[in-house]
């Protein structure tokens, strides 16, 4: 039986049990498009670049992390500044357990106090845990690109689910990086 479950804002030094979770959807599934595991140097300098503009949270019990969730650019350009993609993946063995969506629940309301105004998910599709988790919190599927990811022997079609968090105002406000926000606020939200 799984004990007590915290969640806490993820440190650089986090990055090998993330990592570690991280792993296995790399090499043997399509739920990530990435194809080559990311080395630990690479891995510890995503979650330090992330910290710096975006929350990155995780669950531990059991003595080790469970599951993690962050926020990321969801395109380059500057017109989409107000809309973040999300990604949260839980350690194999522990799905079922509400970590994905108080990971979810979490980060969804440190985002709409930064100021952002939409949140994205870019799935494999068919992904039905990740499309029930998203339906929960929700999104919308928007839009579904046929054939555009090649993965495991095979190609896969790739689905964008979008959920408002503002009501958009003209001109939005510039967000407000992760870093800033209140750690009363932040330890408030992430205490379930």
């Amino acid at each position: 039986m799984l004990g007590i479950i915290t969640y806490r804002v993820a440190s650089p030094s986090d990055f090998e049990e993330i990592l570690d979770i991280y792993r296995p959807y790399v090499e043997s599934t399509t739920v990530t498009f990435e194809v080559r595991v990311p080395t630990p140097e690479e891995f510890r300098c995503r979650v330090e670049r992330t910290l710096e503009k975006y929350p990155y949270l995780v669950a531990e019990g059991d003595g080790k992390i469970l599951g993690y969730a962050y926020a990321s650019p969801y395109r380059s350009r500057e017109g989409f500044h107000w809309t973040p993609e999300l990604s949260v993946y839980v350690r194999r063995g522990y799905h079922g357990n509400g970590i994905g969506s108080h990971l979810y629940a979490a980060l969804l309301d440190l985002l709409r106090l930064q100021g952002y105004q939409n949140v994205c998910s870019v799935l494999s599709y068919p992904n039905p845990e990740s499309e029930k988790l998203h339906n929960r919190f929700a999104f919308r599927l928007i839009g579904v690109q046929k054939k555009c990811d090649f993965k495991c022997g095979r190609w896969c079609d790739v689905a964008i689910f979008q959920r408002p968090l503002g009501d958009h105002p003209t001109p939005p406000p510039t967000p407000i990086p992760f870093p800033q926000l209140p750690k009363e606020t932040v330890d408030r939200i992430l205490k379930f």
